[in-house]
């Protein structure tokens, strides 16, 4: 680690770098820095959440097989994971938008010019903080509000599918008994819904006796109930003190089903699904809070450090990689090392978060630790320092790379 000024080799007090800053709003580099920054965030976080969301939804691919759900339910239900998983992904995102924005402006020179310019560090940092806010605001938004509202849908729409008899006991192959003297039957279920090879049997009235035999059929749920449409099927009614029996052959009949359809259920909402206000101020009687205070607990606390993690992982990144380093200078060790502080902070923060579940003193850690990164890197950004390896590392690491070309063949560089 070594002290390197940034205006001293060019000849460039402090007296006059600080009036270069006032005087030179700098506002095209600063909204330049900043829409590189946000556009690659964008993009880092769009591909990455789609990634982690096609791993995720391709567990609920049951919902348009085995009980039968369209691909719009499917879609539906799978989306409603995405607030969470912007909400993990973001600050990772962040750092890699600021780690490829100053790699650019390494790779073209610019911060050697802005330098030269008699640039402080702490301004060149400036439009890296504007961005962090943006992507603070909008993790402390989809923490308070956004997640767990798509989580209490989900477990709601989920509860909902689940529960419903016509979609959850109606299995290929088995009898279901629905009521005391009412069963159903079906072979298969197709995509989009369809049942195929219905056959129902119908005593609960004393008096009759239906039998119902449909090639196949679909749930049709709206406000007047829902029914079971059979279609290209027959009926046979057996009436008491008629010999014979009644034959119906039908194209279309609706089964009555509305009974059997569990919509009016009760969900009961998780910590996660709680929103930031109803973890702050739960009721006395909330039977979840009675029994995981803890938890209730770990989450709150959760929920307030998110926003602080994007200024945690950009102080970081920037005091690694916003130093002016020369083209012939690596950055290797740079970049290597700010994946290792961000890694390690967010492995910190979730050991802290599980503790804290059983000890109050674990978030204060969490705090703690969190305001020491950004500490310590505003005073390495404050006061120029660049991070690199000790020069034993860098003589090491140049022996090996020698003793490689020599074992290839290759001239090795004086």
């Amino acid at each position: 680690m070594a002290k390197r000024p940034w205006g001293s080799r060019f000849g460039i007090g402090r007296e006059n770098r600080r009036a270069r800053d006032r005087a030179v709003g700098m506002g095209s580099i600063d909204k330049y820095i900043f829409r590189t920054t946000l556009a690659s965030f964008a993009l880092v976080l769009v591909s990455l959440t789609g990634v982690i969301w096609i791993t995720q939804a391709l567990r609920g691919i049951d919902l348009m097989t085995s009980q039968g759900q369209t691909i719009v339910t499917f879609l539906g239900v799978t989306s409603l994971v995405i607030p969470a998983l912007v909400l993990i992904i973001s600050p990772i995102a962040l750092m890699i938008a600021i780690s490829h924005t100053l790699n650019k402006l390494a790779t073209d020179s610019e911060i050697i010019v802005m330098n030269a310019a008699g640039f402080s560090p702490f301004r060149l940092f400036r439009p890296f903080f504007y961005a962090t806010v943006v992507v603070a605001v909008m993790v402390a938004f989809i923490a308070s509000y956004l997640a767990p509202d798509g989580m209490r849908r989900l477990k709601r729409w989920d509860a909902e599918i689940t529960a419903d008899v016509l979609t959850n006991i109606l299995q290929p192959g088995r009898f279901a008994q629905l009521d005391q003297n009412l069963t159903i039957r079906i072979r298969e279920r197709q995509p989009g819904g369809v049942l195929v090879g219905i056959f129902v049997d119908d005593r609960r009235d004393p008096k009759e006796r239906v039998s119902i035999i449909a090639d196949h059929g679909t749930i049709l749920k709206n406000e007047a109930g829902s029914f079971l449409i059979l279609e290209d099927g027959n009926l046979e009614r057996f009436e008491i003190g008629k010999p014979d029996p009644q034959l119906v052959a039908f194209g279309r009949y609706a089964f009555d089903m509305s009974k059997f359809s569990n919509q009016g259920h009760d969900v009961t909402l998780g910590i996660r699904e709680r929103y930031l206000w109803e973890l702050l101020s739960p009721a006395a009687n909330d039977p979840v809070y009675m029994q995981l205070p803890g938890q209730f607990r770990a989450e709150l606390h959760d929920r307030f450090m998110a926003p602080i993690y994007p200024f945690a992982f950009a102080a970081l990144t920037f005091a690694f990689l916003g130093a002016p380093r020369t083209t012939r200078q690596s950055r290797n060790f740079s970049i290597g090392s700010s994946i290792l502080a961000v890694f390690g902070v967010r492995m910190a923060g979730f050991a802290c978060s599980v503790v804290a579940v059983k000890s109050p003193l674990a978030p204060l850690v969490q705090y703690l630790m969190l305001a020491v990164s950004i500490g310590a890197s505003i005073w390495i950004i404050v006061g120029g320092i660049v991070l690199e390896p000790p020069v034993a590392v860098i003589d090491a690491v140049n022996r090996s790379n020698a003793r490689l070309l020599r074992l290839f063949g290759r001239p090795v560089a004086a």
